[in-house]
This record gives structure tokens, C-alpha cells and sequence, in this order.
């Protein structure tokens, strides 16, 4: 009973469609609005931005959207990906419960972030794009879509968060083995980038300013689109088979999850495991609780307004209703960096809105000492960002002793943290210290959202 257990998928398995929760939603979510007009915008107003098959898949009300087959054959170099049963946490916790986890770093980038750069970077090459500019935070989404520009031949500059650029050189160094090219944000290319440092030279930045940056560039060249790692409907529809391979990988465990957890930035690796299983629960299948971490230094939906804003810092997007801290808020320089974003995924935020999911928020050495115990108990070094999944995970199966319950747990371990050592480091070194945000920048930051009627 000590040894964990690995449930393994074969291609036949891998998913042929992407599931769209929107179909099985009891209420539309609110549209995306043209800032200038208040109005909602059309597939034609999001052209200079993407291509229009994704485009499509923004607005798409079906429930199953066909992967094309080119992104199946790249998904197959490691999907489907393994699902655990944590035996030994169970032990070291002496837990009832039954904890399963969907382990995500086996992709070549080591996390989640590729289920989507794959599919981005084909429409783009086949809608003719040369280049793709995006941005990143702890750079998991940079390496990845890096690696997906590499595979499809397509030109890709990453604008990295600043305070994530200095803290994470080999995430850097990834990037450009791949071919991209890397450029710490705030930065002197764009006008977005030399207005925020001619306020202030040492700006730690954040992920509004380099999508700003980002959105900028591709806005001003015919042979360039934008690419975006989480927050998107078509980002998080293409993260579905996540869930999608746990479903069927808990049917071969024989059993069926009481609780799902994911940690929570933008949305996109939250929505692939919980999305499909939301679903079928929601189509009259089994009840299951569904629970969205996040940091409390940057606590989008357990303290955010639920409102339309803008997805930058320079006010370049679509206004989108989300839970936000305002577009100009700016969170503390924290190890999490793919969680450091001002807002939440629409869809997320609509489906919290709803009722339909739980939120809580962690501090960060909270979560690193979980994510400790984690890897002495199942030999897996979590990135920063799944720590916060893993301490959710933990928290319930103590809670699971506690009552006397036999709850089966299931999260997703959403990537590795073999970059991330320097915060581990830090950790077992007494340097790694809770942040709290300025409550003083964050009234300021929501006193700006825009006035929207809604």
C-alpha cells in the first residue's frame, strides 16, 4: 500500500475533440465589450490579433470542437499524460483519503502551457503569420509556445515579466534554445513599455504591462499576431484534455473524485481539469466539489471586484467581465509568477459567479512547504504555481482525518519545478517571506476600472 500507483493512457485515448463548457453552462456568460464603444465586439474586431480559426474557437457555442490532427500528432510526443494515486502522501498524511494527481511536466516545456501553444502556433503558420509575439510570466508559457514555434517554423518574441526575467535565467536560457527571443518587461521597444519606466526605472513589471507590450507589437505589424497562455475561452477550451484523459484515467482507477483542485493565475490549467468534470455534472453526472487555489499576494477572485476591465495595463484589449484587482495593479514580486495576473479567466470568473466552483488563497512559503513534503513523498519537484494545488490537496486530506472521511481527491500537478530551484533555495534557507499586496494600490487600481453598464 506505500507505492504509488500510475494510471497510463494509450493513443487511443488521446482526445479527439476539445470540450466547451459554454454548451453545458444554466446562463451565457457576458460578452466582451469594444472599449470605445461599449459594445459587444465581433470576430472581425479581434483579426489584427489572431487568426480567425481561433477567432472561431473564442466564440464557438459547440460542445465538442474538432483537434486538428497535425496538433494531435504533436500532442502524442507526450499525451496522454500519466495520472498518479499518491500512496505514499496518503501514508505520510495517515489520511483516508485517496489522492490522485494528473501530472503535467512530462511535456517537453515541463508543464501544462504546450496543450495550447501547439494548437496557437499551427493556425497561425496555417493562416500565414511569420511571427507571434506574447508575453510571460515565470515563463513556462514563453518556453512552451518557444517550442511550438520551433516545431511549425514561426518567429516568436517573448516579453517577460522583469521581476521573473531576473529571478528565472534557465526558464530565459529555454526560450532561446528554442529559437525565441526573450525581452524583459517593462522595456525601451514599445511605447507601453517607456511610459511605465520613464514613471519609474526599476519597475519589477507585471503580466498587464507585458501583455501591453505584446499586444502593441502585433497591432503594428501586418506579418505578426498575438498569442495569449491562459485567460481566453479558445485557451482554455484547448486545455481540456487534461480532464478530459482524468476522466477516463479515474474510470481505471475504479473510482471517481469527491474534489477537484487546480491552481488558479489566469485560469487555463484550472479550467483543463475541472472544466470537463463540471460538465458532466452539470449534464445530471455525479456531484463533485471543484476548488480554484491562487496566491493571496494576488487573490483575483477571493478579493478582486467581479467587473469588466481591461486584460492590459495600457488599455490596448477588449474589455472583458472578470474578477480583477484593477488593470494597473501591480502584485508583489513573488516566486508563483505564472500566478501574478490582475485578473481571472472570464470563464472561470463566470462559472465562480455562479456558484459552480470554490476560491481560496495561500501565502507562499505555506505552499513551498507543501510542495517539500510533496516531492519527499512522491519524488516530484513541483513548480511554485502547482505548490498551491499540492497544499489545497493536503489540506483537504487532513481535513479527510479529521472527519473520518474517505474522500477521493484529485488535482493537477501542472508542471516541475527544476527551473524554479533558486525558490526552493531560498526557502530552506529562511529567505522566501509572505508578501501581502498594498491595499492602498489595490483601492486605487479598482477606483480606475472602467464605468461599464452591465
Amino acid at each position: 500500500m506505500s507505492d504509488s500507483v500510475k494510471y497510463l493512457l494509450d493513443e487511443s485515448h488521446l482526445p479527439r475533440f476539445w470540450y466547451n463548457v459554454v454548451a453545458d453552462l444554466p446562463a451565457p456568460p457576458p460578452p466582451v465589450l469594444h472599449p470605445g464603444t461599449g459594445q459587444p465586439i465581433g470576430p472581425g474586431d479581434l483579426e489584427p490579433l489572431f487568426p480567425m480559426e481561433l477567432i472561431l474557437q473564442e466564440v464557438t457555442q459547440e460542445r465538442e470542437v474538432p483537434i486538428p490532427e497535425p496538433v494531435r500528432e504533436v500532442y502524442r510526443q507526450w499525451r496522454p499524460s500519466p495520472l498518479f494515486r499518491a500512496r505514499r502522501l496518503e501514508k505520510a498524511l495517515d489520511t483516508p483519503a485517496h489522492i490522485y494527481y494528473k501530472y503535467e511536466g512530462v511535456s517537453p516545456a515541463g508543464s501544462h502551457k504546450p496543450n495550447t501553444a501547439v494548437p496557437q502556433a499551427f493556425e497561425n503558420k496555417r493562416a500565414g503569420v511569420r511571427r507571434i509575439v506574447t508575453e510571460t510570466g515565470a515563463g513556462q508559457w514563453g518556453s512552451s509556445l518557444a517550442m511550438a514555434g520551433s516545431l511549425f517554423g514561426i518567429a516568436i518574441e517573448v516579453f517577460m515579466v522583469r521581476v521573473s526575467f531576473n529571478q528565472k535565467p534557465y526558464r530565459r536560457a529555454l526560450m532561446e534554445a528554442y529559437g525565441a527571443r526573450c525581452v524583459a518587461s517593462p522595456s525601451m521597444e514599445t511605447n507601453s513599455g517607456r511610459a511605465i519606466l520613464a514613471r519609474r526605472d526599476d519597475h519589477p513589471g507585471s503580466l498587464g504591462i507585458a501583455i501591453s507590450e505584446a499586444v502593441e507589437v502585433a497591432a503594428q505589424s501586418g506579418d505578426t499576431k498575438y498569442a495569449l497562455g491562459s485567460v481566453l475561452n479558445h485557451v482554455l477550451l484547448h486545455q481540456t484534455v487534461l480532464g478530459q484523459e482524468a476522466m477516463a484515467q479515474m474510470e481505471m482507477a475504479g473510482e471517481a473524485p469527491d474534489i477537484i483542485i487546480g491552481c488558479a493565475g489566469g485560469g487555463s490549467n484550472f479550467a483543463g481539469i475541472a472544466f470537463p468534470f463540471l460538465g458532466a455534472k452539470l449534464r445530471g453526472g455525479r456531484d463533485v466539489r471543484i476548488i480554484a487555489v491562487e496566491p493571496a499576494a494576488c487573490p483575483s477572485i477571493t478579493r478582486g471586484r467581479y467587473a469588466y476591465d481591461f486584460g492590459d495595463t495600457a488599455h490596448l484589449t477588449p474589455l472583458v467581465k472578470m474578477h480583477t484587482l484593477g488593470s494597473t495593479f501591480t502584485p508583489p514580486g513573488f516566486h508563483a509568477g505564472g500566478l501574478r495576473y490582475h485578473g481571472m479567466a472570464p470563464m472561470v470568473s463566470h462559472v465562480a459567479d455562479l456558484g459552480l466552483i470554490e476560491a481560496r488563497a495561500y501565502h507562499q512559503t505555506g505552499c513551498f512547504e507543501a510542495g517539500l513534503l510533496f516531492a519527499k513523498a512522491e519524488g516530484i519537484i513541483p513548480a511554485p504555481e502547482a505548490n498551491h494545488a499540492v497544499k489545497a490537496a493536503i489540506d483537504e486530506a487532513v481535513r479527510c482525518k479529521k472527519e473520518g472521511r474517505s474522500e477521493v481527491i484529485l488535482f493537477n500537478l501542472s508542471g516541475h519545478g527544476h527551473f524554479d530551484m533558486q525558490a526552493y533555495i531560498d526557502y530552506q534557507a529562511g529567505k522566501l517571506v509572505d508578501q501581502d499586496y498594498d491595499e492602498a494600490e489595490l483601492a486605487m487600481a479598482l477606483a480606475g476600472l472602467p464605468a461599464v453598464s452591465s
